[in-house]
């Protein structure tokens, strides 16, 4: 896991939160795709893709952070 490590923390930060509130109008697709998934409307592929996309920063950023505060 050293590679998560050598991710610089600023750039992870803001990379996470572009990719959470993108784009910006009408919605963020991150708050449609998980009203979807609540809904159990989420069922094509390219949502479920897109859900991916845009949750992915917001996972890696949450092991970094976890990785480095519990590491100690």
């Amino acid at each position: 896991m050293k590679w998560l490590d050598s991710i610089p923390l600023g750039f992870l930060i803001a990379l996470a939160v572009w990719m959470a509130i993108a784009p910006i109008s009408p919605e963020p697709h991150l708050i449609e795709k998980l009203r979807m998934l609540s809904q159990g409307t989420l069922v094509r592929p390219l949502d479920i893709f897109d859900l991916c996309l845009h949750a992915a920063p917001l996972l890696i950023l949450g092991l970094r952070l976890w990785r480095q505060f519990h590491a100690r």
